[in-house]
């Protein structure tokens, strides 16, 4: 043991270290009010020593004594561990892109650069291997929290075995924070009422101010300091989400900084961008559009990209380039006028948000330098949690909500209509795919393909003075998000625990990179030597240099069709050696059958053992399927005050079904106005509100129209009684919508009365199938955020009658004989392959 007092050594061994051996460092002298010590790190949270004074009948007698506070060891490094969103490897300048990233060039240029980093292909699966050094089935997310389902790697509950590196390092006496995206909450637990045991707060995150879900408007976000959701964007015009969490880090750092500056921290920063929608400022936009980085389309952007990455040595010389994917991407050629004038605009707009969020990073690292503690801060720069995303389909969209409703081709002349607001807050906006295929160079394939290195492979800068030497240095080692929580944790000279909380910690699965820092080590081995990857039934296995891999079977903007009924088998099966074939490009299976069949083995050990069974390639169906939720099993809702802010996943639900809201209501002298209860905003979402006295209901679809019922005459002073019917004429939405979701998004007719009168009545001649604005809440008395017609109101729209009571019934569609006569045919076609 290293000690630098060896006062009460004794009951520190006792308390805190466990074993003899155990490297304990203990300052000051024991039992003062200033001692500190660090730990073996065994048992989380340390248990408490044995009183080391002396207690006699009186105070004068006596010897007090406090336990040692505890540290981290001396040399333990701070950490900013930032991770971006949907960025493949051709984005950042750093490898080779055309988009300037300075600050990733400044981390790498310090530090070391990562070619061959892995994630899992889809956002918070990888933040959850991330987080925790385990496979993303292995802590429950198999898939995003909005697609869970009631299986062990696919119910995006992270277990308590095994416990987050924000949980390991502060109990190790780190300030652990946590900026932007969360998105590893499950949604049924996001609400006021909680819990709260799997927000940021609850993974051992000690401060965390970001949003919740899986993307965010990042004009007006849906934003929570710890729990409690704020505003900070009220009475701020041009204020953005990306400079906004920047500013609220450099506070954060500066205040812990200035309170305790021996206290090392742990920040993760994980920004919103580059994921839709794409809101960059006015200024950035600018910048980009005068650079003309896109004017020659993305057939000539992927070549250019693939030029610098050669002359940068970030990807072998020899490395191909597959031919430009006809039959998935129109080729830049046959585009027409106003396509080519729409997908440059659009992907302008990506790059700016691009380039905006390198540079709010930058001006972080930049306050770490001016608190003198940059030399011994550990710096790990991830560029995308998957590839570049393709949910945009070949045509993009001014509404990213739309393609989770099954709109994805909305054509050009259309989009156009939102040319010059394009990327403002009057959009939800995502670009053309063929800009995301270029931008995933020199791979093939997006986000959500787990079978194609364009869906898998990010890149990844490392900076540490005090430790890495080979300043620009390049590593070409294996390796995948589930090694950087080890990486860390040696970086710091802290052990896994085994037990957290008297629970018995099940083992990091990922390999530390602590090995790829030494000066010498870029021909070192790969330590990580085998990896599985598994996204909606889309699957490959790495090892040792050797990739098998599914044939892609369904391009990302195609989620509702009839989904692979045995993902594990019915497959084309690829083989690559990516030891001589960088960027997956020659299938050589036909020249290895028994390395197929014997990876493909490898591939179901690794699948049982890390939770991946049972495999399920539905995408969009597995957001409508069954799953916690505390308004399950209700059928009736009561409100009597206003409220705002209650999540989609913790509200009632009106999709694809049949429901009444009434609302009893005082009206003054003088009039009423305002919202009532509205869920959803300005890109897709029901509002129902008095406007100008009149009652108003409005469903609005996707930006794209709005059907509106509306009262003739404004309400009299007095108590009043409105009521909005809608009959659904859809089937049933559990197994049948499952498979192939033909109950969904069916028409319906809604009546409005208003004392027991039909003032109006009108048919929708369809519905929304799947989900609202997700990043808006259902709100009660006042509408939060956007609202869900500009025309009529804009937020807060606050209601100035009284509401006596509101209540919402539900009367969701049950499968008839012929619903389950026509489900049990469309099963036997499927279960025979000819649907």
């Amino acid at each position: 043991m290293q000690f630098r007092n060896l006062g009460f050594l004794s009951l520190v061994l006792f308390a805190f270290a466990g074993t003899a051996d155990a490297q304990v460092e203990v300052t000051g002298e024991l039992g003062s009010a200033g001692a500190t010590t660090s730990i073996d790190g065994k048992q989380l949270p340390a248990p408490d020593p044995k009183f080391g004074g002396v207690i006699k009948d009186d105070a004068l007698q006596s010897k007090a004594w406090w336990a040692p506070r505890i540290v981290p060891p001396k040399s333990a490094p701070n950490v900013l561990l930032i991770i971006t969103d949907d960025s493949g490897f051709g984005v950042p300048s750093t490898f080779g892109g055309v988009i300037p990233t300075p600050t990733m060039d400044r981390v790498a240029n310090n530090g070391l650069r990562y070619n061959n980093i892995h994630s899992t292909a889809l956002c918070s699966p990888t933040r959850a291997a991330l987080l925790t050094g385990r496979n993303h089935h292995s802590v429950g997310f198999g898939v995003i929290s909005e697609q869970s389902t009631g299986f062990p790697g696919y119910n995006a509950v992270i277990p308590e075995e095994k416990a987050t590196i924000g949980r390991m390092l502060l109990d190790n006496g780190y300030a652990t924070s946590w900026f932007g995206k969360d998105h590893n909450t499950p949604t049924y637990t996001a609400s006021q009422i909680g819990p709260f045991d799997r927000w940021p707060s609850g993974l051992g995150f000690e401060y965390f101010y970001g949003f919740v879900g899986g993307d965010a408007n990042q004009w007006q976000p849906n934003l929570f300091r710890n729990t409690t959701q704020i505003y900070p964007f009220e009475g701020k015009p041009g204020w953005n989400l990306v400079t906004g969490m920047a500013d609220d880090a450099i506070d954060y750092l500066s205040r812990i900084d200035q309170i305790d500056p021996s206290k090392p921290f742990l920040v993760k920063y994980a920004p919103g961008a580059t994921h839709a929608p794409h809101h960059p400022t006015k200024e950035w936009v600018e910048k980009i559009h005068d650079m003309h980085l896109f004017d020659d389309g993305y057939e000539k952007l992927r070549e250019r990209i693939f030029e610098n990455q050669k002359k940068l040595g970030v990807i072998p010389q020899d490395t191909q380039l597959e031919p430009w994917p006809t039959k998935v991407l129109k080729p830049w050629a046959e585009c027409t006028a106003n396509e080519k004038k729409l997908f440059i605009k659009q992907v302008e707009i990506f790059a700016a948000y691009a380039a905006y969020n390198d540079h709010e990073i930058g001006r972080v690292i930049q306050s770490i330098e001016d608190m003198g503690k940059l030399d011994n801060t550990l710096i790990i720069y991830i560029n995308g949690d998957n590839g570049t995303s393709a949910e945009g389909g070949p045509l993009g969209t001014p509404n990213e909500v739309a393609f989770f409703n099954g709109v994805n081709m909305m054509p050009a002349e259309t989009q156009l209509k939102w040319y010059d607001v394009w990327g403002t807050e009057e959009t939800y906006n995502h670009m053309s795919a063929g800009w995301a295929w270029a931008f995933d160079t020199p791979f093939t394939w997006f986000k959500q393909n787990a079978s194609k290195l364009g869906g898998i492979r990010q890149n990844m800068a490392i900076s540490w003075p005090n430790r890495i030497q080979d300043k620009g240095g390049l590593r070409e080692q294996f390796c995948h998000v589930i090694d950087i929580a080890p990486t860390i944790l040696e970086a710091a000279g802290i052990q896994q625990p085994e037990t957290v909380d008297g629970i018995k910690q099940a083992p990091i699965e990922g390999t530390s990179l602590v090995y790829t820092f030494d000066k010498d080590a870029a021909k070192t081995p790969s330590q990580h030597t085998t990896q599985y990857f598994e996204m909606m039934g889309q699957w490959s296995l790495y090892h040792e240099g050797w990739l098998l891999s599914t044939k892609v079977n369904r391009a990302p903007w195609e989620a509702f069709g009839v989904a692979n009924p045995d993902p594990l088998n019915n497959q084309v099966l690829e083989l690559y050696d990516l030891n001589t074939d960088f960027s997956q490009s020659q299938n050589v299976a036909d020249q290895h059958p028994e390395k197929l069949i014997q990876m493909k083995q490898m591939f179901i050990d690794e699948a049982k053992k890390y939770q991946v069974f049972p495999m399920d390639a539905s995408v969009a169906g597995r957001i409508v399927a069954d799953r916690p939720n505390i308004t399950s099993g209700r059928s009736q809702f009561v409100y009597t005050r206003p409220m705002v802010g209650l999540p989609q996943g913790d509200s009632p639900a009106l999709l694809n079904s049949s429901y009444t809201i009434t609302a009893e209501i005082t009206v003054p002298e003088g009039g009423a106005e305002g919202m009532m209860l509205t869920s959803g905003g300005r890109f897709a979402g029901y509002g129902f509100y008095l406007l100008k006295g009149k009652p108003v209901f409005l469903w609005n679809l996707l930006d794209l129209d709005r059907i509106k019922w509306e009262g003739p005459d404004a309400l009299a002073p007095g108590k009043h009684k409105i009521e909005f019917d809608f009959r659904y004429d859809g089937l049933g939405t559990g197994t049948l919508a499952y498979n192939n979701m033909s109950g969904l998004g069916r028409p319906g007719t809604g009546t409005l009365t208003v004392d027991g009168k039909v003032v109006d009545t009108k048919t929708m001649p369809k519905s929304l199938p799947m989900i609202l604005q997700w990043d808006e809440s259902f709100d009660i008395g006042s509408d939060t955020l956007t609202g869900v017609n500009d025309a009529d109101y804009q937020p807060p729209f606050t209601f100035t009658g009284k509401l006596d009571k509101l209540t919402v019934d539900i009367d969701r569609p049950k499968l008839s004989a012929e619903d389950i006569k026509t489900l049990e045919e469309g099963m036997k076609k499927i279960e025979a392959g000819k649907e």
